[in-house]
């Protein structure tokens, strides 16, 4: 079966789990797509374990075939991200600009540092010689929030709007960096040139700076495109080709494709949009990327779901699985609450702001691809032929699974107590 004809099966699915929840409950679609190819997961796995038919087999090797972080990190993320940042209003992101640069930056290097020490201590106590800088790999990619998972869920949530700028703009831009960070940290961990300071700085800021530079180009360049037409459809049709052929473009500049997506995003949402396009197609542009979002949120989560069935668990696994959750969760309460030190010298914030990003931090396929993506055969214990990329992966897997099911699904509650804190705040005010 061809690669496109199991995507386009795995879209039906996921569009037909989607329509069920929305017939029978009210849970987020984004969590009952995720637990529904959960369960179906589990059904394959146990059918397979009693070899009543041979499911799992089929279903691994179908995904092994789709090549999941390529789809992901090569393909729809450009697509996603760029929707995400044509939902930015930079008028109110303005006014949290450095909260949003503090947690985006500061508060995910601090949690790299903190899950990877950690994780490395666990080992240690486990007796599994894992090296530390595959423990900082792990930090890199499990730091950042993801923002296809945020924006499909906390969003929807109507949390007070300082707190809900900060974590829409933090996921927005801490990925990006996230990915800097990983791609630095794998170079140094995987590649064959001895590292040098000078050299992961060079590294660091081509990707980064670059990538943001690439952005306003790429953004600029299409904005001129889009404002010498009034074809409504050609308009729309050229946003289409900003993260698709623009993302590509990026990866063969060596620059970050994610943060040139977010930048080129912002630009034809704040800018285009309200003097480049014509009165129908403004009116159509976020119906259009809220479909597209949409379709491929339902691809990927499915996607992360049967994922399940490429990992062979082992005791090892198992607990490193238990202890990484409260350890991550930990570390982002660690690097947020450091972070909210220095901004209360300057404003009053919402007593529950803390609380909900740290739990509304959430992780998705973003993480899992990039664990996908850390090379086989480093193995850690030989006996049972376990190796770096297993441990990362079930890990990455406990953490984006406990954040989806359990965090996305328990928000609510937190919302609603900030909501009416934030009420009497603003009576304060008045």
């Amino acid at each position: 079966m061809s690669t496109y004809a199991i995507l386009s099966f795995m879209a039906a699915a996921a569009i037909i789990i989607a329509f069920i929840n929305s017939k029978i409950s009210r849970v987020q679609t984004t969590i009952a797509i995720t637990a529904g190819a959960l369960l179906l997961s589990l059904g394959i796995v146990i059918a397979g374990q009693y070899q009543a038919l041979p499911l799992k087999a089929i279903a691994a090797q179908t995904l092994g075939d789709i090549h999941f972080e390529e789809f992901l990190l090569e393909g729809v993320l450009g697509f996603l991200l760029f929707a995400g940042g044509l939902g930015v209003k930079l008028p109110s992101f303005s006014d949290q600009k450095w909260e949003i640069t503090t947690l985006a930056l500061g508060a995910t290097l601090l949690s790299v540092f903190l899950v990877g020490s950690g994780v490395w201590g666990v080992f240690q106590l486990i007796g599994v010689q894992f090296d530390y800088i595959y423990c900082l790999l792990f930090g890199a990619l499990i730091s950042p929030t993801d923002p296809i998972a945020v924006l499909a869920i906390v969003k929807k949530l109507h949390a007070p709007m300082r707190i809900t700028t900060q974590i829409e703009g933090e996921s927005l831009f801490n990925d990006g960096f996230g990915l800097v960070v990983f791609v630095t940290i794998f170079t140094l961990a995987f590649g064959h040139q001895n590292p040098t300071l000078a050299g992961t700085l060079s590294l660091f800021a081509q990707e980064a700076i670059g990538g943001i530079c690439y952005g306003l180009v790429l953004g600029y360049a299409f904005h001129r495109l889009i404002c010498a037409t009034n074809d409504h459809s050609m308009e729309l049709l050229l946003t289409l080709a900003i993260p698709s052929a623009g993302y590509v473009l990026a990866d063969m500049l060596h620059v970050s494709g994610p943060l040139a997506m977010v930048v080129s995003g912002i630009m034809i949402g704040n800018w285009t949009r309200f003097i480049g396009f014509s009165k129908e197609s403004e009116d159509h542009l976020d119906h259009f990327w809220e479909l597209v979002d949409e379709f491929l949120n339902s691809l990927l989560f499915l996607l992360i779901g049967l994922s399940l069935l490429q990992i062979t668990f082992h005791e090892e696994d198992w607990i490193v699985m238990g202890c990484v959750v409260p350890l991550v969760l930990a570390a982002r309460y660690l690097s947020v609450k450091a972070c909210y030190l220095g901004f209360r010298c300057f404003r009053e914030y919402n007593p529950w702001a803390v609380r909900i990003l740290t739990w509304g931090g959430l992780r998705g396929g973003l993480a899992l691809a990039m664990a996908m993506a850390v090379p086989a055969g480093i193995i850690v214990v030989p006996e049972k032929q376990i190796d770096v990329r297993e441990l990362i992966l079930v890990m990455t897997y406990a953490v984006v699974v406990f954040s989806i099911l359990v965090q996305g699904s328990t928000m609510t509650g937190m919302v609603d107590k900030a909501n009416a804190v934030q009420d009497e705040m603003d009576k304060r005010l008045q």
